[in-house]
Order: C-alpha cells, then sequence, then structure tokens
C-alpha cells in the first residue's frame, strides 16, 4: 500500500510563452511518517524520437513531510531550445512530473504540450528558423496520464516482482489514464492525437 497519496496538480500557468517557467501546485496526503524526503522532478520530453532529448527541468526535495494533507508550490525552468531539434520546437510534447522516496519513483503524471505561435499569421506562415519570442504553449491539464509504482517503502531498493495481476489501466470518472505498475517503465512518448485540455485534477 502506498503510504503517498496525490490529491492534486494544479497547473498555475497552463497557458504561457515558450520561455516561461512550469508553475505547479502539488497536494499530497502521507498516511505515515516517512525518514526522508520525497523529490519531485519536472521533466521535458524534446523529441519523440530518442531519450537522449529529455531535459530534466528542475527537482526539489519536499521534507520532512508530516503526516496528513501537505501542499507545496514547484516552478521550474523552461527547456533550453539549443537542447531540441529545430523539427521539434514546434508542435505537441509531453511534460512528466515526478516523485521519488529513496531514489524509488513511486508516481508520475504526464501532461500533453502543445508549442505554436500565437499569432494566426505565423502559424499559417510559419517561417524557415523557429521565432521562439512569438511561440506560446499550452498544458492540454484535463487528462493527465497516471502512473503509481508499487515500492517497498521500508526499503525502496528491495524492487516489488511483478505478476500479472499488478499492472492495469484505468479510466477515471474525469477521464484520465490511470495506470498501476510494478516497475517504472521508459516513459512515454508523445502521439499525434490530443484530447482537449482544462481541469488539472488527479484523483488517485
Amino acid at each position: 500500500m502506498s503510504i503517498v497519496h496525490l490529491q492534486n496538480v494544479e497547473i498555475i500557468n497552463s497557458h504561457a510563452r515558450f520561455s516561461d517557467p512550469y508553475i505547479f501546485k502539488v497536494t499530497f496526503e502521507c498516511i505515515s511518517p516517512l525518514e526522508d524526503d520525497i523529490e519531485w522532478k519536472l521533466i521535458y520530453v524534446g523529441s519523440a524520437e530518442s531519450e537522449k532529448y529529455d531535459q530534466e527541468l528542475d527537482s526539489c526535495m519536499v521534507g520532512p513531510v508530516p503526516v496528513g494533507v501537505n501542499s507545496f508550490e514547484f516552478e521550474a525552468e523552461a527547456p533550453s531550445p539549443e537542447k531540441i531539434p529545430a523539427s521539434d520546437l514546434l508542435g505537441v510534447t509531453v511534460i512528466l512530473l515526478t516523485a521519488s522516496y529513496k531514489d524509488a519513483e513511486f508516481i508520475r503524471v504526464g501532461y500533453y504540450v502543445n508549442n505554436d505561435y500565437e499569432s494566426e499569421e505565423l502559424r499559417e506562415n510559419p517561417p524557415e528558423d523557429v521565432q521562439l519570442d512569438k511561440v506560446c504553449r499550452e498544458v492540454l491539464a484535463s487528462k493527465p496520464r497516471v502512473t503509481r509504482f508499487n515500492i517497498n517503502w521500508d526499503n525502496p531498493k528491495n524492487v516489488i516482482e511483478p505478476s500479472a495481476s499488478e499492472t492495469k489501466t484505468t479510466q477515471t470518472q474525469e477521464g484520465e489514464a490511470e495506470t498501476v505498475e510494478t516497475t517504472p517503465k521508459p516513459m512515454y512518448r508523445p502521439e499525434s492525437e490530443l484530447s482537449q485540455g482544462g481541469s488539472a485534477f488527479v484523483p488517485l
């Protein structure tokens, strides 16, 4: 059973300029005392072709964590455009918010992000070189993909052996894809089809 339950993720600035930081308000419940802090990371998927373009935008340690409901604000800088292939600067990608305890990841929340020109004229007639100062991003917050991993909270280094019954994907009432797995799988890559965004409520 998980000791930490993610209750809500609010994206403060789901619509912003490409260069603006990402700001999240994260609320979670801790049902038992923890010895160590929880590490949170935000990862930007730079290209669907290879994980080598993934960027860790920021990380923070949250703790000591008291029993009960806790909330904090997490701000991460925008990705470095020079580390992203030019062909992937515009269009759809993914950001991943992860949480780990003693280096063992126990939850991952992924959101689609659409980067495009704010001006309709530029969208219809894009310049040969991307003008990032005129690019805005839209985080599609209504349908996050929530993946939970079963870890040994007393000794996270001891990996829980997988079984067929421990991996499942369900659809929540709000429409999020929610997956429970035993060990972290490779980070999922962007797809071409998108759903429209809105609320960022993540019930578990």
